[in-house]
């Protein structure tokens, strides 16, 4: 396991003693910055639901002009 050193005026950071990098122990921040991720990764599954139904909608219309224009070039 790593051991971690106080960083100097920074409260919520350590310094790992093995690789010598930095590590933000604010475990809120950290809550937080997993909320903020799964928030954009829902709303982006939902832009991608709404451009997969506007596409469904784009093909069933052509689908309806195709079958009309035959409906007319019949008479």
């Amino acid at each position: 396991m790593s051991e971690y050193l106080k960083v100097e005026n920074y409260p919520k950071l350590a310094r790992d003693v093995n690789s010598r990098g930095v590590v933000n122990t604010d475990m809120n921040a950290y809550q937080a910055a997993v909320a903020k991720s799964k928030a954009f990764k829902k709303q982006k599954d939902e832009l991608r639901d709404c451009v997969r139904d506007i596409n469904n909608l784009k093909c069933e219309m052509h689908e309806i002009k195709s079958l009309l224009l035959k409906l007319v070039d019949k008479e």
